[in-house]
């Protein structure tokens, strides 16, 4: 069996016929040899109703069961069911930036171990947010990028590319939400790796409800906001990470 270069972990719940239509896209316009997980929490998700639909793509496409409940957990199994070279986590809705995924890769090849799809670099975008999820959002990665040695703009989206030897090197301890992808901003940066953005484009989804939990995951995105912080100010070591064993 050839060896997958690019995992894209896209967690999923009752999204079938949206997910169709993404994986249509991706045949369409990446480039980059990959496959594609999807991570759904109960069995009776409606994307097994689309089964029949997967032998139409080219590319190798399995279903990850979350051992819990919840988007982390979901992204978790996702990012540590594969041995790909790097992961990248997309979300079901976003047909906006699937043509900077080949860009990614390609700044993964380069020698970074995250990249990041920035919305607030030149070039990016975030359209449509609810005001007090766009204040808090923009706060935390403005100030992140100001006061720590964190070297991107947008700390807090949950769609970025890891490399798997950051993933096999870092544990990661969050439980809720999208809280994953700013713990491994925050614990790549204090072990020195590299990390790079790319402009990516962001816009409020139009269908169905959004997952995101902002006063019930807000305690965790404050953990790894301050541990950012204290790499820069309180010199913490690389031997501070808590690591995979």
């Amino acid at each position: 069996m050839q060896k997958v270069t690019l995992e894209i972990v896209v967690p999923i719940y009752n999204e079938g016929k949206k997910v169709i239509k993404l994986l249509d896209q991706f045949q369409l316009l990446i480039k980059t040899q990959f496959r594609v997980l999807l991570c759904y929490d109960l069995d009776d998700d409606n994307i097994f109703q689309y089964e029949n639909d997967f032998k139409r793509f080219t590319f190798e496409i399995i279903l990850v069961k979350n051992p819990s409940r919840g988007p982390c957990t979901a992204i978790k199994k996702g990012l540590y069911f594969g041995k790909s070279d790097c992961a990248i986590v997309y979300p079901a809705d976003d047909f906006l930036n699937i043509n900077i995924i080949d860009q990614m890769y390609n700044s993964f090849k380069n020698g970074n171990d995250i990249v990041v799809a920035s919305r607030f670099m030149k070039g990016g975008s975030m359209k449509g947010c609810p005001l007090f999820k766009s204040i808090l959002v923009i706060t935390a990665s403005t100030t992140l990028y100001l006061l720590s040695s964190i070297p991107v703009r947008d700390a807090s989206n949950g769609f970025r590319l890891f490399s798997r030897k950051l993933l096999n090197t870092i544990n990661i301890e969050s439980k809720v939400g999208f809280a994953y992808s700013l713990e491994l901003l925050a614990k790549c940066n204090r072990l020195k790796l590299k990390i790079s953005e790319i402009p990516a484009q962001w816009e409020e989804r139009s269908e169905g409800s959004s997952r995101f939990k902002i006063f019930k995951w807000l305690p965790e995105y404050l953990r790894w906001y301050f541990y950012g912080l204290a790499t820069t100010w309180l010199r913490k070591s690389t031997q501070e990470v808590n690591k995979r064993v």
